[in-house]
């Protein structure tokens, strides 16, 4: 097929709130060796898109300007040394950015089949989350079955999926959310306990239940020592973002006594290889649990691409329950 050289995107226009969210016209993406482009259907809205949005987060050497790490589609190009992958195919895929926009680029190895029985719209909620999710949570988490999990922001994009896999595994699953109606949400996914921060405490629950033995945090600040507190002995925290912000005092000498793990990663950042890894696990782990009906995104909302400003203002709302997408094609 022969690709139009041009397509419709959504670029930053200059760092700010989400009205900085423009639609353009750009450059069709061409692929480089080991790299696919997919005609995009349905794009994921993530976090990190607003903090790119904002200024706070630039995006890897190399990579697109534009916003999107997640997007699903079909194949129309295929680089040199690229085998895998034939035009035509049905993807999702995890993207260095650029996912906002019609056409993108992104390493063969970080692109996953959409699994069986699933749509595209669904499956563009797939790759960021799951990616996230199963590195910091079964791979440097190291969660086992049986174990206590607590999961803050619970009815977040990442938090409905940690909820899943977590269940799957087979652990007890504890959350934290900041409404009735996000807490019920979690339950329903499969969660033991969902706490509302707004009126609860979750050091003193989990402390109850004899401590979480693995915590996944957004928020960071003041929930820092709180989660230290709220962990067992020998327990591990996971740290993937600082909504609340990075810095914080910490009593280190209660991580040495009760012999705690803090711990944690971002994805971007890092090297082609290690996401190519984190695919090959999510295809080995993760999708049959899609497959046995474990694990199932939650959409909130869908928007057009020219929409994405509202998108991201829904987001930023934090009143939605799960994934936010935008249809592209």
């Amino acid at each position: 097929m022969t690709l139009s050289h041009t397509m419709r995107a959504v670029e930053i226009s200059e760092p700010g709130g989400p009205e900085v969210l423009k639609p353009a016209t750009l450059p069709v993406p061409v692929p480089g060796h080991g790299q696919i482009v997919i005609r995009v259907a349905y794009a994921g809205v993530n976090r990190p898109d607003a903090l790119q949005r904002a200024g706070m987060y630039a995006p890897p050497p190399g990579a697109s300007p534009l916003p999107g790490l997640e997007a699903s589609g079909t194949v129309v190009e295929v680089g040199p040394g690229v085998d895998r992958w034939q035009i035509g195919d049905k993807v999702c895929a995890l993207l260095p950015g650029g996912g906002y926009a019609e056409y993108v680029s992104t390493p063969a190895a970080h692109a996953l089949p959409i699994p069986e029985g699933m749509g595209l719209r669904e499956a563009a909620c797939l790759p960021e989350t799951c990616f996230t999710v199963w590195s910091n949570v079964a791979l440097r988490g190291g969660l086992k079955a049986g174990e206590r999990f607590l999961v803050h922001g619970g009815s977040s994009g990442i938090g409905t999926t940690a909820i899943q896999i977590a269940k799957a595994i087979g652990a007890r699953v504890f959350v934290t959310a900041g409404s009735d109606e996000k807490c019920g949400a979690c339950v329903a996914l499969g969660a033991e306990r969902a706490i509302n921060y707004r009126d609860e405490d979750f050091v003193a629950i989990l402390k109850a239940e004899g401590g979480a033995n693995l915590i996944l945090d957004m928020v960071g600040g003041s929930y820092l020592p709180r989660n230290v507190r709220a962990l067992a002995d020998d327990g591990r925290l996971v740290q993937i973002a600082f909504l609340q912000g990075p810095k914080v005092e910490l009593n280190f000498a209660e991580v040495m006594m009760r012999r705690l793990t803090i711990t944690g990663s971002t994805l971007r950042p890092q090297s082609d290889l290690a996401k190519a890894r984190y695919a090959v696990e999510l295809e080995r782990h993760v999708w049959p649990m899609i497959a046995a009906g474990k694990l199932k995104p939650v959409i909130d909302s869908e928007f057009a691409l020219e929409d994405a400003a509202a998108a991201h203002a829904r987001m930023e709302s934090s009143g939605h329950i799960g994934k936010i997408v935008l249809k592209v094609e």
